[in-house]
């Protein structure tokens, strides 16, 4: 597996590797330390099955710059580790390509948890960033909350996502999703964006009709 890291901060790149090295054992990484030269590293040829970048680095052109990205490397997962968790930074980086959101306050579990799941498929949206406000986990929040799913569906989808898709499913809107789950509408918002691009489709009666049979119980 080919990795490229892009961050300006030199330990925070070194940490990152040595996370990803008990990942992916035996993969090979390239570094830079500011867009020009991510960007510059992601043109020159060589498929990379995973790039990191960081937000705002030096040279940072905006989320246009994850589409530059995704533009030179088409086949890679291109996921944004950021220190920012603003809910505005999440939308605008899903939306521009991004495979995942994780926040450089994560712990080494969550940050190892969050990257097997964009391996599998999934996009990794934080539960740290989506409680805004007056969110919370809902009473009783647990595996009761979400019925058996598909094998495939649980690992394209976080709990939460799934809790969400169940709902769409339901043909409820995304102030009722909201209201059942304790959510702002913003943060339902957020989750929808995972989910089309986890499940491969552009609206809700296409979401709706993924994996029809996962929630029958």
């Amino acid at each position: 597996m080919r990795i490229l890291i892009g961050d300006d901060h030199v330990l925070f790149r070194e940490g990152l590797r040595r996370l990803l090295e008990q990942l992916k054992e035996g993969a090979s990484f390239q570094e830079a330390s500011n867009f020009d030269e991510l960007l510059e590293m992601a043109r020159a040829g060589e498929a990379y099955d995973l790039v990191l970048s960081d937000l705002r680095m030096p040279g940072w052109p905006g989320f246009t710059g994850l589409e530059m990205l995704r533009e030179a490397q088409p086949e890679s997962k291109v996921v944004v580790v950021s220190a920012s968790e603003a809910h505005h930074d999440v939308r605008d980086a899903l939306e521009h390509g991004a495979a995942g959101y994780i926040p450089k306050s994560s712990s080494v579990k969550i940050m190892l948890s969050a990257l097997d799941l964009i391996f599998s498929g999934g996009v990794y949206v934080p539960p740290t960033v989506l409680r805004e406000g007056n969110d919370s986990e809902p009473r009783g929040a647990g595996s009761a909350m979400v019925p058996p799913a598909d094998p495939q569906l649980e690992q394209l989808l976080t709990q939460r996502q799934r809790e969400v898709l169940d709902r769409l499913r339901e043909g409820k809107s995304n102030k009722q999703i909201a209201h059942e789950l304790g959510l702002s509408e913003g943060t339902v918002k957020i989750h929808m964006t995972a989910i089309f691009k986890s499940l491969g489709v552009r609206n809700r009666t296409q979401a709706a009709m993924a994996f029809p049979q996962s929630h029958s119980a």
